[in-house]
């Protein structure tokens, strides 16, 4: 079998038994990934208690339509992705690279609003020098950024990938689209726990 129409056999259940998606190697990155993140956030929120007002205060003069406009972003590119690896389990060969090109746009959108919240904060003297709060909001912010430029990365790899297996993809195939759609999922998740906690807890 190897088209995608036949593959996708592969990926029915079998005796009540779904197969996980992706390779067994992103998974372990995606643990080890949350662990490390789930440490900032765990360090965030210590100090948070410590100095509650400092964090208020300062969470105050963050503009929330930033944060809320690459919320809507992201979502809106991992319902692209998870559309685009369906299609592809589905044997719709056109829609997967057109789903993954439009999940880069919305990537390439997110990392321009965060340039300009960025530049709209320095501006107006906040740095990551101001205090503990934009320390962590700086740090965190710009270490996820740069998950958000891995993921335009591996989103226009998809996006190539699957138009040329278009007609011939394998499930080795079919494993690679959705390893790379769970590391965008990932960074839609570390995102929307970010938003919470910055912008959001009070």
């Amino acid at each position: 079998m190897s088209s995608i129409a036949s593959d996708t056999r592969l990926n029915q259940p079998e005796g009540g038994i779904h197969r996980t998606p992706g390779e067994i190697g992103i998974w372990v990155f995606i643990f080890g990934d949350l662990l490390v993140f789930s440490l900032f956030f765990a360090v965030f929120l210590f100090y948070r208690r410590v100095d509650v007002e400092l964090f208020n205060a300062s969470q105050a003069q963050l503009n929330q339509v930033f944060g809320l406009i690459n919320t809507v972003l992201l979502l809106s590119s991992s319902w692209l992705v998870a559309t685009a690896v369906h299609s592809a389990r589905s044997g719709v060969e056109k829609t997967p690279p057109v789903m993954f090109l439009m999940a880069l746009g919305c990537g390439v959108v997110f990392i321009i609003n965060k340039v300009f919240e960025y530049g709209d904060k320095i501006q107006a003297g906040i740095t990551v020098n101001t205090n503990d709060f934009f320390m962590y909001f700086f740090i965190f912010t710009g270490v996820h950024a740069f998950h958000v430029l891995i993921g335009i990365g591996v989103l226009a790899y998809l996006a190539n990938y699957s138009w040329s297996r278009r007609g011939s993809m394998s499930t080795s195939d079919l494993q690679n689209l959705e390893s790379g759609g769970i590391f965008w999922h990932l960074v839609d998740l570390l995102w929307i726990i970010l938003f919470a906690l910055l912008y959001l807890v009070n």
